[in-house]
Order: structure tokens, then sequence, then C-alpha cells
């Protein structure tokens, strides 16, 4: 495993143990649970822009410079033995996948909170 690996899994376990600090007092806090179970009909966050949705967009942003910055190093010539482009190469696939799967995930839960908020029949159609 060459250099630029081993750098790339030390920062993506801080900046997983920097998100998860967050995420999880955020769902502790504002989550409402009822035997177990998320009640979506009390739990307003997902229906608010919050703070784990700016560092997401903030996570996106990143992954954009890395596929960018792979891009610009490949171009130019170098080859997966160079510590960057390992680097690089690493944290674009991490993080463009923590990112889409987010996503989902956000788009989900949003979309179960409206349906148990006002029910199947949004707007009287």
């Amino acid at each position: 495993m060459g250099m630029g690996w081993i750098v790339s899994l030390a920062v993506a376990a801080i900046m997983t143990a920097i998100i998860l600090s967050i995420a999880i007092p955020m769902d502790r806090r504002h989550v409402v649970r009822e035997k177990g179970r998320i009640d979506y009909k009390k739990t307003v966050i997902y229906l608010r822009w919050n703070v784990f949705d700016t560092m997401t967009l903030s996570l996106a942003i990143y992954t954009i410079v890395c596929v960018q910055a792979l891009n610009f190093l490949v171009s130019n010539g170098f080859t997966v033995e160079n510590a960057y482009v390992q680097f690089f190469t690493n944290q674009s696939q991490v993080w463009t996948l923590v990112t889409i799967l987010y996503l989902v995930s956000r788009v989900s839960i949003t979309l179960k909170t409206i349906k148990e908020r006002w029910g199947d029949d949004i707007g009287g159609v």
C-alpha cells in the first residue's frame, strides 16, 4: 500500500470521526422515538435544513475538489504510483459514495416525514 493510500485512510478516519461526533448527538437531541421507533410526526428536524445538511454540502464540495485534482494529475501524466493520485483516488471514491448514500437516505426520510404528517393526499387532490 502506497503512502497516498495510508494518508487517505487516516484522513477518512478523522473525517468520519468528526461526522459521527456531530451526527450522534444531533440524533439523540432532536429525533423523537417511541418504543424504539422514530416518530416522524413529532420529529421536525427532517423538514428543516440542519447542521448535518451543511456538513454534507461541504463534504460534496470537498469531493468535487478531490475529483478535479485527480483529473488534473492524471491529465498531466501522473500514474497510480504517485502518492497524490493515490490520495485523491481514495478520497474521491469514499466521499462520493458517502454523499450519494446520504442524499438517498435524506430524501427517503423527508418523504416519510411528509407522509406521516400530512398523509397520502397532500393538497386535497
